[in-house]
Protein backbone atom coordinates (compact mmCIF):
# COMPACT_ATOMS: atom_id res chain seq x y z
CA UNK A 1 0.00 0.00 0.00
CA UNK A 2 2.81 2.30 1.08
CA UNK A 3 4.22 2.14 -2.59
CA UNK A 4 0.71 2.19 -4.34
CA UNK A 5 0.28 5.82 -2.34
CA UNK A 6 3.52 6.81 -3.34
CA UNK A 7 3.04 6.35 -7.13
CA UNK A 8 -0.03 8.13 -6.65
CA UNK A 9 1.14 11.35 -5.45
CA UNK A 10 3.81 11.16 -8.17
CA UNK A 11 1.67 11.10 -10.44
CA UNK A 12 -0.21 14.71 -9.06
CA UNK A 13 3.29 15.99 -8.24
CA UNK A 14 5.87 14.82 -11.50
CA UNK A 15 5.89 18.53 -12.90
CA UNK A 16 9.10 19.64 -14.59
CA UNK A 17 9.61 17.23 -17.39
CA UNK A 18 11.66 13.76 -17.07
CA UNK A 19 14.58 15.46 -14.87
CA UNK A 20 12.46 17.03 -12.64
CA UNK A 21 10.43 13.87 -12.47
CA UNK A 22 13.54 11.15 -12.30
CA UNK A 23 14.79 14.18 -9.28
CA UNK A 24 11.78 13.29 -7.34
CA UNK A 25 12.13 9.52 -7.82
CA UNK A 26 15.52 9.67 -6.71
CA UNK A 27 14.86 12.51 -4.05
CA UNK A 28 11.71 9.98 -2.32
CA UNK A 29 13.12 6.38 -3.42
CA UNK A 30 16.92 6.54 -2.53
CA UNK A 31 17.35 9.58 -0.64
CA UNK A 32 14.65 9.55 1.71
CA UNK A 33 12.82 5.81 1.58
CA UNK A 34 15.45 3.98 0.41
CA UNK A 35 13.46 1.33 -1.20
CA UNK A 36 16.53 1.14 -3.92
CA UNK A 37 20.53 1.93 -3.76
CA UNK A 38 21.68 4.90 -5.43
CA UNK A 39 23.49 2.35 -8.33
CA UNK A 40 20.85 0.32 -8.61
CA UNK A 41 18.21 3.31 -9.74
CA UNK A 42 21.30 4.85 -11.91
CA UNK A 43 21.21 1.43 -13.16
CA UNK A 44 17.54 1.05 -13.99
CA UNK A 45 18.05 4.83 -15.49
CA UNK A 46 20.61 4.01 -18.21
CA UNK A 47 18.46 0.91 -19.21
CA UNK A 48 15.24 2.86 -19.65
CA UNK A 49 17.15 5.73 -21.81
CA UNK A 50 18.40 2.99 -24.01
CA UNK A 51 14.62 2.46 -25.01
CA UNK A 52 12.14 4.59 -26.93
CA UNK A 53 9.47 6.34 -24.51
CA UNK A 54 9.08 8.43 -21.56
CA UNK A 55 12.11 7.51 -19.59
CA UNK A 56 11.02 8.44 -16.68
CA UNK A 57 7.42 6.76 -16.83
CA UNK A 58 9.49 3.78 -18.09
CA UNK A 59 11.78 4.39 -14.78
CA UNK A 60 9.02 4.33 -12.49
CA UNK A 61 7.39 1.14 -14.51
CA UNK A 62 10.96 -0.51 -13.89
CA UNK A 63 10.80 0.16 -10.18
CA UNK A 64 7.77 -0.77 -9.74
CA UNK A 65 8.37 -4.09 -11.75
CA UNK A 66 11.59 -4.66 -9.70
CA UNK A 67 10.29 -4.24 -5.93
CA UNK A 68 6.48 -5.58 -6.73
CA UNK A 69 6.62 -8.14 -9.82
CA UNK A 70 4.47 -7.10 -12.97
CA UNK A 71 1.64 -5.90 -11.58
CA UNK A 72 3.63 -3.81 -9.19
CA UNK A 73 5.48 -1.95 -12.28
CA UNK A 74 2.05 -1.85 -14.33
CA UNK A 75 0.36 0.20 -11.52
CA UNK A 76 3.31 2.66 -10.92
CA UNK A 77 3.15 3.09 -14.78
CA UNK A 78 -0.61 3.22 -14.93
CA UNK A 79 -0.60 5.96 -11.64
CA UNK A 80 2.53 7.88 -13.01
CA UNK A 81 0.19 8.87 -16.48
CA UNK A 82 -3.56 8.79 -15.29
CA UNK A 83 -4.00 11.98 -13.36
CA UNK A 84 -2.23 14.07 -16.35
CA UNK A 85 -4.32 12.09 -18.50
CA UNK A 86 -8.08 13.14 -17.19
CA UNK A 87 -6.23 16.56 -16.53
CA UNK A 88 -5.08 16.97 -20.40
CA UNK A 89 -8.62 15.86 -21.39
CA UNK A 90 -10.36 19.08 -19.48
CA UNK A 91 -8.04 21.42 -20.04
CA UNK A 92 -8.68 20.21 -23.72
CA UNK A 93 -11.93 21.01 -23.78
CA UNK A 94 -11.92 23.89 -21.65
CA UNK A 95 -9.46 25.29 -24.97
CA UNK A 96 -11.90 24.71 -27.58
CA UNK A 97 -14.52 25.82 -25.58
CA UNK A 98 -12.86 29.06 -24.12
CA UNK A 99 -9.78 29.23 -26.30
CA UNK A 100 -11.12 32.21 -27.67
CA UNK A 101 -11.75 34.16 -24.65
CA UNK A 102 -9.51 36.88 -24.02
CA UNK A 103 -8.02 36.17 -20.93
CA UNK A 104 -6.94 32.38 -22.28
CA UNK A 105 -5.93 33.71 -24.95
CA UNK A 106 -3.72 36.31 -23.31
CA UNK A 107 -2.32 33.48 -21.11
CA UNK A 108 -1.73 31.29 -24.21
CA UNK A 109 0.28 34.45 -25.92
CA UNK A 110 2.39 34.63 -23.16
CA UNK A 111 3.24 30.93 -22.94
CA UNK A 112 4.09 30.26 -26.40
CA UNK A 113 7.34 31.90 -27.04
CA UNK A 114 8.70 30.29 -23.62
CA UNK A 115 7.51 27.27 -25.23
CA UNK A 116 10.17 28.07 -28.15
CA UNK A 117 12.29 28.94 -25.36
CA UNK A 118 12.04 25.52 -23.95
CA UNK A 119 12.50 23.53 -26.56
CA UNK A 120 15.54 25.53 -27.74
CA UNK A 121 16.84 24.60 -23.78
CA UNK A 122 16.04 20.96 -24.48
CA UNK A 123 17.98 20.57 -27.77
CA UNK A 124 20.56 22.28 -25.73
CA UNK A 125 20.29 19.87 -23.10
CA UNK A 126 20.31 16.70 -25.41
CA UNK A 127 23.15 17.88 -27.30
CA UNK A 128 25.78 18.36 -24.61
CA UNK A 129 25.19 14.93 -23.54
CA UNK A 130 25.29 13.45 -27.03
CA UNK A 131 27.57 15.87 -29.30
CA UNK A 132 30.61 14.31 -27.79
CA UNK A 133 32.17 14.67 -30.61
CA UNK A 134 32.86 16.07 -34.35
CA UNK A 135 31.13 13.07 -36.14
CA UNK A 136 27.90 13.22 -33.05
CA UNK A 137 27.52 16.92 -34.55
CA UNK A 138 28.06 16.44 -37.84
CA UNK A 139 25.02 14.11 -37.65
CA UNK A 140 22.99 16.20 -35.72
CA UNK A 141 23.81 19.06 -38.21
CA UNK A 142 23.12 16.62 -41.54
CA UNK A 143 19.73 15.59 -39.56
CA UNK A 144 18.41 19.42 -39.15
CA UNK A 145 19.48 19.70 -42.89
CA UNK A 146 17.36 16.58 -43.06
CA UNK A 147 14.23 17.55 -41.66
CA UNK A 148 14.16 21.13 -42.58
CA UNK A 149 15.35 21.33 -45.64
CA UNK A 150 14.69 18.22 -47.64
CA UNK A 151 11.42 17.27 -45.62
CA UNK A 152 12.71 14.03 -44.85
CA UNK A 153 9.95 11.84 -42.80
CA UNK A 154 11.42 11.43 -38.86
CA UNK A 155 11.46 8.00 -39.14
CA UNK A 156 14.15 7.81 -42.59
CA UNK A 157 15.91 9.91 -40.35
CA UNK A 158 15.87 7.46 -37.23
CA UNK A 159 16.61 4.38 -39.54
CA UNK A 160 19.73 6.07 -41.45
CA UNK A 161 20.87 7.60 -38.13
CA UNK A 162 20.74 3.72 -36.38
CA UNK A 163 22.19 2.47 -39.30
CA UNK A 164 25.10 4.90 -39.26
CA UNK A 165 25.96 4.38 -35.85
CA UNK A 166 26.10 0.17 -36.13
CA UNK A 167 28.70 0.90 -38.95
CA UNK A 168 30.67 3.80 -37.12
CA UNK A 169 30.23 1.59 -33.77
CA UNK A 170 32.77 -1.48 -35.78
CA UNK A 171 35.26 1.59 -37.72
CA UNK A 172 35.10 3.89 -35.04
CA UNK A 173 34.27 2.22 -31.56
CA UNK A 174 34.99 5.31 -29.62
CA UNK A 175 33.22 7.75 -31.55
CA UNK A 176 30.42 6.38 -30.58
CA UNK A 177 31.05 4.44 -26.70
CA UNK A 178 27.99 6.43 -24.53
CA UNK A 179 29.40 8.60 -22.14
CA UNK A 180 28.23 11.99 -20.49
CA UNK A 181 25.03 10.68 -19.19
CA UNK A 182 24.14 9.14 -15.88
CA UNK A 183 26.91 6.96 -15.09
CA UNK A 184 27.92 4.82 -11.68
CA UNK A 185 27.98 6.86 -8.55
CA UNK A 186 29.66 6.11 -5.41
CA UNK A 187 27.40 8.13 -3.67
CA UNK A 188 25.30 6.18 -0.40
CA UNK A 189 22.04 6.72 1.56
CA UNK A 190 22.55 3.74 3.70
CA UNK A 191 21.10 0.50 2.95
CA UNK A 192 18.19 0.12 0.73
CA UNK A 193 15.70 -2.28 0.42
CA UNK A 194 17.03 -3.14 -2.65
CA UNK A 195 20.55 -2.64 -2.16
CA UNK A 196 23.99 -2.85 -4.31
CA UNK A 197 24.78 -6.44 -3.53
CA UNK A 198 20.86 -7.95 -3.24
CA UNK A 199 20.45 -10.42 -5.75
CA UNK A 200 18.87 -10.09 -8.44
CA UNK A 201 14.67 -10.54 -7.98
CA UNK A 202 13.72 -13.93 -9.43
CA UNK A 203 11.12 -12.88 -11.34
CA UNK A 204 13.81 -10.47 -12.82
CA UNK A 205 16.02 -13.21 -14.30
CA UNK A 206 15.79 -13.56 -17.79
CA UNK A 207 13.73 -16.47 -19.10
CA UNK A 208 12.59 -16.96 -22.43
CA UNK A 209 9.22 -18.61 -21.86
CA UNK A 210 8.68 -15.51 -19.70
CA UNK A 211 9.42 -13.13 -22.57
CA UNK A 212 7.55 -14.65 -24.58
CA UNK A 213 4.40 -14.73 -22.38
CA UNK A 214 4.62 -10.87 -21.93
CA UNK A 215 5.34 -10.13 -25.55
CA UNK A 216 2.11 -12.31 -26.97
CA UNK A 217 0.33 -10.40 -23.85
CA UNK A 218 1.07 -7.32 -25.72
CA UNK A 219 0.48 -8.19 -29.00
CA UNK A 220 -2.79 -9.10 -28.44
CA UNK A 221 -3.54 -6.07 -26.37
CA UNK A 222 -2.16 -4.06 -29.36
CA UNK A 223 -4.22 -6.30 -32.01
CA UNK A 224 -7.21 -6.65 -29.96
CA UNK A 225 -8.01 -3.07 -29.72
CA UNK A 226 -6.60 -2.25 -33.02
CA UNK A 227 -9.15 -5.26 -34.77
CA UNK A 228 -12.07 -3.69 -33.11
CA UNK A 229 -11.06 -0.50 -34.25
CA UNK A 230 -10.91 -1.65 -38.05
CA UNK A 231 -14.07 -3.71 -37.23
CA UNK A 232 -16.26 -0.78 -36.21
CA UNK A 233 -14.60 1.69 -38.02
CA UNK A 234 -12.53 0.45 -41.37
CA UNK A 235 -8.64 0.35 -41.72
CA UNK A 236 -9.19 4.12 -43.27
CA UNK A 237 -11.16 5.45 -40.06
CA UNK A 238 -10.13 8.31 -38.30
CA UNK A 239 -9.88 6.05 -34.91
CA UNK A 240 -7.96 3.51 -36.39
CA UNK A 241 -5.56 5.74 -37.90
CA UNK A 242 -4.64 7.43 -34.72
CA UNK A 243 -4.21 3.84 -33.10
CA UNK A 244 -1.55 2.95 -35.88
CA UNK A 245 -0.22 6.71 -35.96
CA UNK A 246 0.50 6.75 -32.60
CA UNK A 247 1.96 3.33 -32.26
CA UNK A 248 4.72 4.12 -35.04
CA UNK A 249 5.10 7.23 -32.57
CA UNK A 250 5.29 5.16 -29.73
CA UNK A 251 8.29 3.24 -31.18
CA UNK A 252 10.42 6.65 -32.49
CA UNK A 253 10.78 8.39 -29.27
CA UNK A 254 14.12 8.08 -28.69
CA UNK A 255 15.41 11.22 -27.13
CA UNK A 256 12.48 11.90 -25.04
CA UNK A 257 9.06 13.63 -25.98
CA UNK A 258 10.78 16.21 -27.89
CA UNK A 259 12.18 14.12 -30.64
CA UNK A 260 8.88 12.43 -31.06
CA UNK A 261 6.70 15.93 -31.43
CA UNK A 262 8.49 16.68 -35.11
CA UNK A 263 6.92 13.34 -36.19
CA UNK A 264 3.55 14.22 -34.47
CA UNK A 265 3.49 17.85 -36.57
CA UNK A 266 4.46 16.00 -39.72
CA UNK A 267 1.76 13.42 -39.47
CA UNK A 268 -1.15 14.96 -37.44
CA UNK A 269 -0.95 18.50 -38.91
CA UNK A 270 0.44 17.79 -42.37
CA UNK A 271 -0.81 14.50 -43.08
CA UNK A 272 -3.99 13.53 -41.14
CA UNK A 273 -5.14 17.48 -40.75
CA UNK A 274 -6.18 16.48 -37.23
CA UNK A 275 -5.67 19.73 -35.92
CA UNK A 276 -3.77 23.28 -37.14
CA UNK A 277 -0.22 24.15 -36.57
CA UNK A 278 -1.27 27.10 -34.05
CA UNK A 279 -2.71 24.44 -32.17
CA UNK A 280 -0.08 22.36 -31.87
CA UNK A 281 2.41 24.74 -30.09
CA UNK A 282 -0.85 25.48 -28.07
CA UNK A 283 -0.79 21.87 -26.87
CA UNK A 284 2.47 21.88 -26.15
CA UNK A 285 2.23 24.99 -24.13
CA UNK A 286 -0.48 23.02 -22.58
CA UNK A 287 1.95 20.08 -21.64
CA UNK A 288 4.55 22.20 -19.98
CA UNK A 289 2.02 22.89 -17.65
CA UNK A 290 0.97 20.01 -16.26
CA UNK A 291 2.02 16.93 -13.98
CA UNK A 292 3.24 13.57 -15.91
CA UNK A 293 5.34 12.94 -18.86
CA UNK A 294 5.73 15.86 -21.62
CA UNK A 295 4.65 12.61 -24.11
CA UNK A 296 0.95 13.58 -22.54
CA UNK A 297 0.38 16.36 -25.55
CA UNK A 298 -0.32 13.24 -27.43
CA UNK A 299 -3.28 13.16 -25.64
CA UNK A 300 -3.99 16.92 -26.55
CA UNK A 301 -3.45 15.54 -29.95
CA UNK A 302 -5.97 12.93 -30.18
CA UNK A 303 -9.02 14.99 -28.53
CA UNK A 304 -8.60 17.92 -31.34
CA UNK A 305 -8.20 15.13 -33.67
CA UNK A 306 -11.49 13.22 -32.33
CA UNK A 307 -13.26 16.88 -32.19
CA UNK A 308 -12.32 18.02 -35.79
CA UNK A 309 -12.98 14.99 -37.89
CA UNK A 310 -16.67 14.73 -35.80
CA UNK A 311 -16.40 10.84 -36.68
CA UNK A 312 -20.13 10.75 -34.85
CA UNK A 313 -21.16 14.25 -36.14
CA UNK A 314 -21.18 17.43 -34.32
CA UNK A 315 -23.54 16.45 -31.64
CA UNK A 316 -21.17 13.56 -30.36
CA UNK A 317 -17.67 16.10 -30.42
CA UNK A 318 -16.90 15.63 -26.51
CA UNK A 319 -17.25 11.55 -26.28
CA UNK A 320 -15.72 10.92 -29.85
CA UNK A 321 -12.60 13.45 -28.75
CA UNK A 322 -12.77 11.95 -25.45
CA UNK A 323 -12.48 7.94 -26.62
CA UNK A 324 -10.03 9.77 -30.05
CA UNK A 325 -7.45 10.81 -26.61
CA UNK A 326 -8.05 7.29 -24.80
CA UNK A 327 -6.97 5.58 -27.67
CA UNK A 328 -3.72 7.60 -28.75
CA UNK A 329 -2.55 7.75 -25.03
CA UNK A 330 -3.29 3.79 -24.75
CA UNK A 331 -1.13 3.40 -28.07
CA UNK A 332 1.50 5.52 -27.36
CA UNK A 333 2.38 4.06 -23.78
CA UNK A 334 1.63 -0.20 -24.17
CA UNK A 335 4.71 -0.27 -25.90
CA UNK A 336 6.58 1.08 -22.84
CA UNK A 337 5.52 -1.32 -20.79
CA UNK A 338 6.12 -4.71 -23.08
CA UNK A 339 9.45 -3.00 -23.02
CA UNK A 340 9.98 -2.81 -19.43
CA UNK A 341 8.38 -5.61 -18.09
CA UNK A 342 9.75 -8.01 -20.99
CA UNK A 343 12.67 -6.28 -22.21
CA UNK A 344 13.91 -5.45 -18.81
CA UNK A 345 16.21 -8.62 -18.01
CA UNK A 346 17.44 -9.13 -21.30
CA UNK A 347 18.44 -5.36 -22.38
CA UNK A 348 20.25 -5.23 -19.11
CA UNK A 349 22.32 -8.40 -19.32
CA UNK A 350 23.95 -6.64 -22.55
CA UNK A 351 24.33 -2.65 -21.32
CA UNK A 352 27.13 -1.34 -21.84
CA UNK A 353 27.37 -3.45 -25.38
CA UNK A 354 28.79 -1.24 -27.72
CA UNK A 355 27.10 -3.39 -30.59
CA UNK A 356 23.95 -1.99 -29.18
CA UNK A 357 24.37 0.98 -27.71
CA UNK A 358 26.39 3.07 -30.81
CA UNK A 359 23.06 3.05 -32.76
CA UNK A 360 21.16 4.66 -29.73
CA UNK A 361 23.90 7.14 -29.93
CA UNK A 362 24.00 8.38 -33.20
CA UNK A 363 20.54 8.55 -32.86
CA UNK A 364 20.53 10.81 -30.19
CA UNK A 365 22.72 12.82 -32.17
CA UNK A 366 20.39 13.06 -34.92
CA UNK A 367 17.71 13.70 -32.41
CA UNK A 368 19.32 17.27 -31.57
CA UNK A 369 18.95 18.07 -34.80
CA UNK A 370 15.09 17.18 -34.83
CA UNK A 371 14.77 19.14 -31.99
CA UNK A 372 16.09 21.88 -33.39
CA UNK A 373 14.21 21.82 -36.52
CA UNK A 374 11.18 21.73 -33.98
CA UNK A 375 12.35 25.35 -32.04
CA UNK A 376 13.24 26.97 -35.58
CA UNK A 377 9.67 25.69 -36.48
CA UNK A 378 8.15 27.17 -33.47
CA UNK A 379 10.06 30.48 -33.74
CA UNK A 380 8.46 30.75 -37.38
CA UNK A 381 4.58 30.73 -36.31
CA UNK A 382 5.10 32.69 -33.05
CA UNK A 383 7.32 35.28 -33.81
CA UNK A 384 5.64 35.82 -37.31
CA UNK A 385 2.24 34.24 -36.92
CA UNK A 386 0.98 35.61 -40.23
CA UNK A 387 4.10 34.52 -42.06
CA UNK A 388 7.54 36.19 -42.79
CA UNK A 389 5.83 38.60 -45.40
CA UNK A 390 3.73 40.19 -42.05
CA UNK A 391 5.08 42.09 -38.96
CA UNK A 392 7.44 40.31 -36.85
CA UNK A 393 6.03 40.46 -32.82
CA UNK A 394 8.88 42.13 -30.96
CA UNK A 395 6.68 41.43 -28.07
CA UNK A 396 6.20 37.98 -28.58
CA UNK A 397 10.45 37.65 -28.99
CA UNK A 398 10.91 39.84 -26.04
CA UNK A 399 9.07 36.88 -23.98
CA UNK A 400 10.92 34.19 -25.40
CA UNK A 401 14.68 36.20 -25.02
CA UNK A 402 13.49 36.73 -21.59
CA UNK A 403 12.29 32.66 -21.16
CA UNK A 404 15.70 31.72 -22.52
CA UNK A 405 18.09 33.65 -20.41
CA UNK A 406 15.93 32.24 -17.36
CA UNK A 407 16.81 29.05 -18.59
CA UNK A 408 20.15 29.14 -19.60
CA UNK A 409 22.24 31.81 -17.33
CA UNK A 410 19.75 31.42 -14.18
CA UNK A 411 18.67 27.70 -14.41
CA UNK A 412 15.35 28.68 -13.66
CA UNK A 413 12.42 25.57 -13.65
CA UNK A 414 9.99 25.58 -16.68
CA UNK A 415 7.04 26.32 -14.25
CA UNK A 416 8.07 29.46 -12.76
CA UNK A 417 9.16 30.66 -16.62
CA UNK A 418 6.13 29.49 -18.11
CA UNK A 419 4.06 30.98 -14.56
CA UNK A 420 6.04 33.99 -15.47
CA UNK A 421 5.51 34.42 -19.00
CA UNK A 422 1.82 33.83 -18.86
CA UNK A 423 1.62 36.71 -16.70
CA UNK A 424 3.19 38.61 -18.82
CA UNK A 425 0.93 37.77 -21.53
CA UNK A 426 -2.07 39.10 -19.50
CA UNK A 427 -0.01 42.34 -18.72
CA UNK A 428 0.21 43.04 -22.44
CA UNK A 429 -3.50 41.99 -23.16
CA UNK A 430 -4.41 44.84 -20.59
Amino acid sequence: MAALRFWTKLGFVSFGGPAGQIAVMHQELVEQRRWISERRFLHALNYCMLLPGPEAQQLATYIGWLMHRSWGGIAAGLLFILPSLFLMILLSWIYLRFGEVPAVSAVLYGIKPAVTAIVLFAAYRIGSRALKNWLMWALAGLAFLAIFALHAPFPVIVLIAALLGALGGRIAPKMFAVGGGHGASKKSYGAALIDDNTPTPEHAQFRWSQFSKIMLTGLVLWGGIMGILCWQFGWQGAFTQMGWFFTKAALLTFGGAYAVLPYVYQGAVEHYHWLSATQMIDGLALGETTPGPLIMIVTFVGFLAGWNTMPWGADSLLIAATLAAVIVTYFTFLPSFVFILAGGPLVESTHGNLKFTAPLSAITAAVVGVILNLAVFFAWHVFWPKGFTADFDGVAALIGVYALIALFRFKVGVIPVIAVSAAAGILVSL
